[in-house]
């Protein structure tokens, strides 16, 4: 009995799924604009973008130049936001902000053609393009909006994805060290420090480019050894001015004396 009375309501919805599915094939066909542009709507109220978008990419051309143009523009950006699609989102609401400069939306469609750019900005282990470009958007923003009230959470997007850039920089400084890669290595610590002067990173860094020096002096041939020597022991002046007390002391030192030996034999 169970069975029969689930199976039954399964048939009603399903015929009623039929029936709407049907419903919006006919209003999609339609050329009844007055009608698919209050559906448009009623689908984005009811958080049905899917079919919200489909309908308002009927009307975006039709209404174009109309009052009606600014609405449906500002809820298809929305409703691609909605769901996710960051990447399309940030584009209709750039183009929102474009088309529509006076808008009372347009601060805000600038806003956020600029935090999905943010939202879409991967992993640091990944290809930081979409990183730099949130930057850059987010910049851009408060260059054009200098008085906005978002002012503050841009500036909070943008160390959030400088932070982000900042452990990649380390990352790809020891994966060269790691490699046995030692003047790229080298070359990216102090790509590091130049790029972000207040890094939390600055001890370890100054800490492996003293070890890529020094392992770079010991696998080279013997007129370059000297250099490379010698610039192992300018890196360790400089460790050892800002870091008196680190925990590579120990190590830092026998790399140090360890150099100092090395040219007095090279230069004997």
């Amino acid at each position: 009995m169970l069975k029969n009375v689930i199976f039954f309501i399964l048939i009603i919805i399903f015929s009623g799924f039929l029936t709407s599915c049907s419903k919006y094939q006919k209003l999609l066909k339609s050329t009844d604009n007055e009608v698919k542009y209050k559906k448009a709507i009623e689908y984005y109220e009811k958080e049905d973008y899917f079919r919200a978008l489909q309908l308002f990419d009927q009307l975006i051309p039709v209404y174009r130049g109309t009052k009606e143009s600014e609405t449906i523009f500002y809820n298809y950006a929305y409703a691609y936001y909605k769901q996710e699609d960051y990447i399309l989102a940030s584009y209709y609401f750039h183009r929102f902000a474009k088309n529509f400069p006076r808008s009372k939306n347009a601060e805000e469609c600038k806003f956020m053609s600029a935090y999905c750019k943010y939202l879409d900005s991967p992993v640091y282990t990944l290809d930081q393009t979409n990183t730099y470009e949130a930057i850059k958007e987010l910049q851009l923003f408060i260059n054009t909006y200098p008085n906005s009230e978002r002012i503050a959470e841009c500036n909070e997007l943008i160390d959030k994805l400088r932070v982000k850039l900042e452990k990649k920089s380390y990352e790809i400084g020891k994966l060269y060290y790691k490699m046995s890669r030692y003047q790229a290595a080298v070359y990216s610590f102090n790509n590091l420090l130049k790029d972000f002067p207040d890094t939390k990173y600055r001890e370890e860094a100054l800490f492996y480019i003293i070890k890529s020096y020094y392992k770079y002096a010991l696998k080279s041939i013997e007129h370059k050894k000297n250099e490379r020597y010698q610039s192992a022991i300018e890196s360790y002046t400089d460790f050892i001015i800002l870091f008196p007390e680190s925990d590579y002391l120990k190590e830092v030192s026998l790399m140090y004396n360890n150099s100092l030996k090395e040219l007095n034999q090279l230069i004997n």
